[in-house]
């Protein structure tokens, strides 16, 4: 007798559920995408018990007759693919024909449906038909899921508890309001709404309902294209920063996905806007040729391989640097620099109260009242770049107070400032027509140091200086090993050096942008930064030790300048091409608008 037998369909769906329904959110997913392919206007999810005990998706699309619905719950049973060279044109969010089946191979599963012809209802309960019989003649689908793994208690017993079973839920409906603006979606657990959108098509109203008016109000619209992809959607100012990267929103021909390579894209553009641990709140939507992507790869359908992948690059990046580069980023005082209350907030209460209600109706009102605003951005769309810029240090000579009446060849990001005091010993007053302004000079001075190291490491032919006392430095082998592989970047940054011994090398010429008394340490953070480093790529290797070497060079807090000095680093300042950060992402400048200064001395009411 054999030993190999064909496995029972019902058996063979409790092994596909375990890939393709891991969790609460699962369901949701596998449902809410067979709703917006039936070509819905409306989808309403309804939880009990964030999902546990119940989950119910309705919706309003085309619907289907009975002999369709039955077939829905056969393994591998799909319409979205009717010959192999569709696999490669796929257009549709679900296309496997593995959710339905394993779904009801772990739960208790009723189907309505009727695509406005006839009704059909369907009872199926661990995988196995129990009833079928004529229903309603409602055009859509309602799918109502209850006791989810009820038959397989493992997985039943390691879901998370409700309120992250919740989170998961709610984070990918949002996803899904973002990619669908055109679709209204109502979230509701225990009969509270928990998200509400109006299906008006507008991206920005969605983007309002999830975060709220002030992530709204600091949002900036992109769109760019080249012979591959289109791209469109939002970007926030860098003042507006996440802990995690939950709120990248990455949407492929309307699939929501998971790409670190795309993130690590999107968080490269805003280099040295924000500090490296933090992101921003984005929803990119990328329409391309379905040839040139493979969703594909697995059940779940949230990561896809892209090909031509250096074209995506280079037009996100050049998209959202050219947007950064002609706003003015200076954070108001008033505001956080980050994002609170973003996480969703989970509630157990059966309906909404009069009070939710009343703050629902003003949340709309006040987006009604933002979108009637004229919002000035065409500030500063371009300028050259400046011609010199040298480093700040404590002791200003009279040859670098005299450049600043030199005229500047770019426009400056930033009004002219005039300096009236010092705070601290660290914190540089500044006013202009437009309110007071506090600057951080140890942060502005950096900003400045680091755009002239980086222009001077850029450079393929750096200006040298000879010491008179060669600066020896001792390695451990390791280390000296990985240093010899890589002499070939210290003789491009201008370094003259020779092996002194075995692990030794002496350093007899530098190059003059090095800074002055603090060569020796210098050269050691950027050998640490030689040695250190995993995958090289030179573009980041620039920027960090640009980024290290300012560090060391710029003016320190508690080191009292004059107002000379301050005029100085204003005006260096001003005319950077980044003013408004450090390398590090850390602001240089907020400010009190006249505004708001008259209205904490009630001025102004």
């Amino acid at each position: 007798m054999s030993k190999i037998q064909v496995m029972d369909e019902v058996l063979a769906n409790k092994i596909a559920a375990g890939e393709v329904v891991e969790r609460c959110m699962n369901v949701v997913k596998e449902l809410v995408e067979n709703a917006i392919d039936a070509k819905s206007k409306e989808i309403h999810i309804d939880l009990i018990d964030s999902g546990v005990k119940e989950i119910k998706v309705t919706d309003d699309g085309i619907g289907m007759d009975r002999e369709d619905a039955e077939l829905a719950f056969s393994r591998h049973a799909t319409s979205k693919l009717k010959q192999i060279d569709d696999l490669f044109h796929i257009d549709s969010l679900g296309f496997r024909g593995e959710a339905l089946p394993s779904i009801a191979s772990v739960s208790d599963v009723t189907l309505k449906t009727s695509n406005g012809e006839s009704g059909t209802e369907l009872h199926i309960s661990g995988g196995n038909f129990l009833s079928v019989e004529s229903g309603e003649l409602r055009q859509g689908t309602s799918i109502l899921v209850k006791d989810l793994f009820y038959n397989t208690p493992v997985r039943l017993k390691y879901l998370k508890n409700l309120y992250t079973e919740l989170s998961y839920i709610t984070e990918y409906v949002h996803k899904m309001a973002l990619s669908y603006p055109e679709i209204k979606f109502v979230l509701t657990n225990n009969q509270k709404v928990l998200l509400n959108t109006d299906g008006s098509g507008r991206l920005l109203k969605v983007i309002h309902d999830i975060y709220g008016l002030s992530v709204t109000k600091k949002m900036i619209e992109i769109q760019g294209e080249n012979d591959d992809y289109e791209i469109s959607g939002y970007i926030s100012y860098p003042e507006i920063q996440k802990s995690n990267k939950n709120a990248i929103t990455l949407l492929i021909n309307g699939r929501y996905i998971k790409n670190n390579e795309i993130i690590r894209m999107i968080t490269d553009s805003y280099h040295t806007y924000m500090p490296p641990d933090k992101y921003p709140i984005v929803v990119l939507k990328i329409d391309v040729d379905p040839i040139l992507i493979d969703v594909n790869v697995h059940p779940t359908k949230m990561d896809i391989k892209f090909s031509k992948m250096d074209t995506l690059k280079e037009l996100i990046q050049a998209v959202i640097k050219k947007e950064l580069e002609r706003l003015t980023l200076i954070p108001d005082a008033s505001l956080e620099t980050t994002v609170e209350g973003l996480e969703t907030k989970i509630s157990t209460n059966y309906a909404p109260t009069r009070q939710e209600e009343f703050d629902a109706k003003k949340k709309e009102e006040e987006f009604q009242a933002f979108e009637k605003m004229t919002l000035n951005l065409e500030q500063n769309p371009s300028y050259e770049v400046q011609e010199e810029n040298r480093p700040l240090t404590t002791n200003f000579n009279q040859e670098e107070k005299e450049e600043k009446s030199l005229p500047q060849k770019k426009e400056a990001r930033i009004k002219q400032m005039y300096p009236v005091g010092l705070v601290h010993g660290t914190y540089v007053i500044a006013e202009n027509e437009d309110g007071m302004f506090l600057i951080d000079q140890h942060a502005a001075n950096e900003r400045i140091n680091y755009e002239y190291y980086l222009e001077q490491l850029s450079n393929p032919n750096p200006v040298q200086m000879d010491l008179l006392i060669p600066i020896t430095l001792e390695f451990p082998t390791n280390e000296y090993l990985i240093l010899k592989e890589n002499f070939e970047l210290l003789t491009k940054m201008g370094f003259v050096f020779e092996e002194f011994g075995l692990q030794t090398i002496a350093i007899r010429t530098v190059p003059i942008w090095l800074p002055k008394g603090n060569e020796e340490r210098a050269i050691q953070k950027i050998i640490e930064i030689i040695i250190e480093k995993e995958s090289f790529d030179m573009e980041r290797f620039v920027h960090r030790v640009a980024a290290t070497v300012a560090c060391k060079a710029s003016i320190k807090a508690n080191d009292h300048i004059t107002k000379e000095d301050m005029e100085v680093l204003l005006e260096r300042l001003r005319n950077c091409e980044n003013p408004f950060t450090c390398p590090h992402g850390r602001p240089t400048i907020i400010t009190y608008s006249k505004y708001d200064l008259e209205k904490l001395f009630k001025r102004s009411m």
